[in-house]
């Protein structure tokens, strides 16, 4: 009976409230579906990609016998490997940016669904979904944390546990985005530990890290070390989106 008057309440509801697409606002046939358009203007990011940094690749050529972008075999980064489910570019930022800045905190459910989808392989070997942390000022000013909603999606997805404040911001850090590489990795170093009290949630734990975007690995890179440092047995991120191509998203390895 329950399920009969829950399966009833939803067809009110999109009778009265149709389902319209996450990205353009166009109606659809079940919530949290794209748009026709959408759909196929989403640049989604599959195989071949970078197994280390998620990076997509032109060609299967770049990343050779290890699936790993020139970028990542010079310099590997701290984390075991990476999945994204959408590049970064204009389409996913209206996903993206009103989830984090708009209060649309509907999105979460929808890029996690994307996110779980895009990192299948990843959530076979995590054991617990730990979100990147906000500084505790900008959490009361934006009242939620999106990786936060956007981990709780995906632990429920794949029936794993989360953490949400396994990990804390220390200090305030300035905005990232039109920060260099280096200025970045200066940042956010000591800026994230282990919250007291959560190291034995991820002790042993193979972390799976996740996040709006990969940019550079600032972040990602400071969250790695201070999980490892609480004995997580590994990490791998998992986020909605990451920037373009190779040379122009791995600004962490030019040199200043």
């Amino acid at each position: 009976m329950k399920r009969v008057l829950t399966r009833g309440a939803h067809v009110v509801l999109d009778t009265l409230l149709p389902p319209t697409c996450a990205a353009c606002g166009t109606e659809v046939m079940t919530e949290g579906a794209f748009c026709g358009t959408c759909f196929q203007t989403a640049h989604r990011i599959v195989s071949p990609c970078c197994h280390r940094c998620g990076v997509p690749l032109e060609n299967e050529g770049l990343g050779g016998t290890q699936n790993c972008c020139a970028a990542c075999h010079a310099h590997p980064p701290l984390w075991r490997s990476a999945r994204a489910a959408f590049v970064y570019d204009a389409w996913s930022r209206r996903l993206i940016l009103p989830l984090k800045y708009s209060d649309h905190t509907e999105n979460a459910a929808v890029l996690a669904r994307q996110m779980a989808s895009a990192g299948e392989d990843l959530l076979r070997n995590a054991t617990v979904v730990v979100p990147v942390p906000l500084y505790r000022a900008r959490l009361w000013k934006r009242r939620y944390n999106q990786a936060a909603l956007m981990a709780q999606g995906i632990s429920r997805l794949a029936g794993l546990p989360c953490v949400v404040d396994a990990l804390q911001r220390i200090r305030s850090t300035k905005a990232l985005a039109r920060l260099s590489a280096g200025e970045r990795e200066r940042e956010m170093e000591h800026a994230v530990r282990v919250r007291k009290g959560c190291g034995t949630r991820v002790h042993g734990q193979a972390v799976l890290l996740v996040d709006d975007v990969l940019t550079t690995g600032s972040t990602a890179t400071a969250c790695t070390v201070a999980l490892m440092k609480a004995g997580a047995a590994s990490v791998d991120i998992l986020v909605a989106a990451r920037t373009g191509r190779v040379d122009e998203q791995n600004p962490r390895f030019v040199q200043e």
